[in-house]
């Protein structure tokens, strides 16, 4: 795990993610500073306004005359005042528009470098991480941000700007009824930083079982069948339950101390208004402030404490963003796999010999699985690697293809240390059908190109012919070109597996890794398909992961494990005449 102590805070991160964005940035600065000081300017200039009618009026009454605006007498004002509203309005337009696309390209940015990082991370980070935690880091915590930017941001840097500038207009027209005011804004500031500080410990507890509910609905989702066959319908609600209710917990918690600041400090402004409007009344009736002045003086009342009642809500919010953010960076800052050697070895077709060459390997480097496994594949021979469940015969070949990195010996394929080569070096060497099958949304030919995108249709059906699967496909609606869900609810676990196997035809390599590959289907589909996997394996160096000891007689080698090390190896024959654990677990098959 990297030392996250060392790194910049979640802030400072932030902000250098929009480094790229300097331009639209800057307009958006330039723009919150012109709109803030027409802001500050409007309330003055309508304090001059209003006094010139004011005088105006009492002066046409004084005259007996009626009282009459034209160009000279508040015209010329009234359209001054209307184009400073009209460009505040053009300011506010701007800076927000440009803010929503500084923010999306931000979210965009970032779940490209997620994208990019779980390409790069160790299948120990996905042991150790349900997918559907992983999946609310990448949607719900960046939407978080994304929101949270395009509206708390923006309006918390315009409302410092706002309460600057209006403070500076207050204390202008008078000190005392200023100091009236922010005595009141003390308190609601001193309630809004208590709050805060308790929100952003709700708002991480919100996203970790936002994180926690995700995860586990699609767990149960996933197993839905087995969760019908045993009846555990109620058992499964009740987990839902109680997750969705932890979750509704922390959103309840996080929600109510977000929300319930902004009555209480709107509480705390009125107040304030009605204080100053009294002290303000006897003002003008001693004649020491004007119409103008009082009206300027109650906008820029409203212009602060409204700006202050949205700051209190959008730091609470931006608590919230900080808290995504931070579990994104987390994933941005786990350990990736080994970097790959800066001047590989280049292995562009392998003839197929495999050495194992004092390997030790364990997924916590303190507790080794395996010690010392060496053995050798000539090529073309077909390796079996037998044993009990949990034996380590999947984390043999997972180590062959680099899933996971030795902690000790080597691993050679035509002599050349795998370590050496890059990862996709190295594995476009091998075809590997595994227990769990996995389609995507697409067609039927798509499914099986996935191995060689540019095989042609005539490969494509040529593939699935020698994986016995042509005539099934052809009897769906639209056959090669029948669109498949990501699921394939439609098709039998067999038929997954069939065209699973039919992508390993297609990209034709040189070196075969079948993890139970039969393990979906009938015995008589299992016989077609065997002969179809001989044809297959005639020439190739093939390690075949079985539990049912009768398909691998044949076998070149038999790799018999138990609790991570290889305690006999040999032909069918000779392991028997050994009558040692292979024997005991063959015969216990057909007694």
């Amino acid at each position: 795990m990297n030392q996250t102590n060392k790194r910049p805070g979640t802030v400072v991160r932030l902000a250098r993610q929009m480094k790229g964005q300097q331009l639209r940035l800057t307009v958006v600065a330039v723009s919150i500073v012109v709109y803030v000081a027409l802001s500050i300017w409007n309330p003055m200039y309508s304090a001059i306004a209003i006094d010139h009618l004011w005088q105006s009026i009492q002066a046409a009454a004084r005259a007996g005359t009626p009282f009459a605006i034209t160009w000279n007498n508040m015209g010329r004002e009234l359209v001054q005042l209307t184009v400073q509203y009209f460009f505040t309005w053009i300011f506010y337009y701007l800076q927000s528009y440009l803010m929503a696309s500084v923010a999306e390209s931000l979210n965009l940015e970032l779940r490209g470098q997620i994208s990019r990082k779980l390409n790069r991370l160790p299948l120990r980070f996905f042991d150790q991480n349900k997918s559907g935690e992983v999946l609310s880091r990448i949607t719900s915590d960046l939407d978080k941000i994304a929101e949270v930017l395009q509206t708390g941001l923006l309006k918390l840097i315009v409302a410092i700007g706002t309460i600057i500038g209006s403070l500076i207009a207050m204390f202008y027209y008078s000190v005392p009824l200023t100091c009236i005011f922010l005595l009141f804004m003390a308190v609601s500031v001193i309630i809004t930083r208590i709050v805060a500080k308790k929100n952003l410990r709700y708002a991480t507890e919100r996203q970790e079982t936002v994180g926690d509910l995700t995860g586990l609905v699609e767990e149960l989702y996933n197993g839905r069948d087995v969760i019908k066959a045993y009846n555990h319908e109620a058992q499964s609600l009740r987990q839902v339950e109680g997750s969705a209710e932890r979750n509704r917990a922390a959103n309840q918690k996080a929600d109510f101390l977000t929300n319930c600041v902004n009555p209480l400090i709107r509480l705390l402004t009125r107040l304030a208004n009605v204080v100053i409007a009294i002290i303000a009344g006897h003002a003008m009736l001693a004649g020491t402030m004007t119409v103008g002045v009082v009206q300027a003086f109650f906008q820029y009342i409203n212009q602060t404490a409204e700006p202050l009642t949205e700051a209190s809500y959008m730091i609470n919010s931006l608590q919230s963003a900080l808290a995504s953010a931070k579990r994104t960076f987390e994933l941005l800052d786990e350990e990736e796999e080994r970097p790959d050697p800066a001047d590989p070895a280049v292995l562009e077709r392998a003839k197929g010999r495999i050495a194992f060459e004092h390997v030790s390997f364990g997924y916590d480097p303190g507790r080794l699985l395996m010690k010392d496994i060496s053995f050798h594949a000539e090529p073309g021979q077909k390796i079996a690697v037998v044993g009990s469940t949990g034996a380590g015969k999947t984390t043999l070949v997972n180590l062959l293809m680099r899933f996971y990195e030795v902690n000790g010996g080597r691993i050679t394929v035509d002599g050349l240390d795998a370590a050496a080569m890059t990862r996709r070096g190295l594995r476009q060497n091998f075809g590997m059908v595994l227990q769990d099958t996995w389609l995507f949304g697409g067609t039927v030919a798509e499914n099986i190109a996935y191995s060689k995108p540019d095989a042609t249709r005539k490969e494509v059906v040529a593939a699935a012919r020698a994986a016995k699967v042509d005539h099934f496909i052809r009897t769906m609606p639209k056959g090669y070109d029948t669109v498949l869900s990501n699921e394939s609810a439609n098709l039998s676990a067999g038929q997954r597996q069939l065209l699973t196997i039919a992508r390993v035809f297609l990209c034709d390599p040189p070196i075969l890794i079948l993890d139970e590959a039969t393990s979906s289907v009938d015995t008589r589909t299992e016989q077609r398909i065997q002969t179809a996997m001989d044809n297959l394996m005639r020439g190739r160096t093939s390690f075949v992961i079985a539990h049912r000891l009768s398909t691998i007689r044949d076998a070149d080698i038999i790799l018999y494990m138990e609790h991570g090390n290889i305690v006999e190896q040999g032909r069918h024959e000779e392991l028997l005449a050994k009558k040692g654990a292979y024997a005991s677990l063959y015969y216990s098959q057909f007694e």
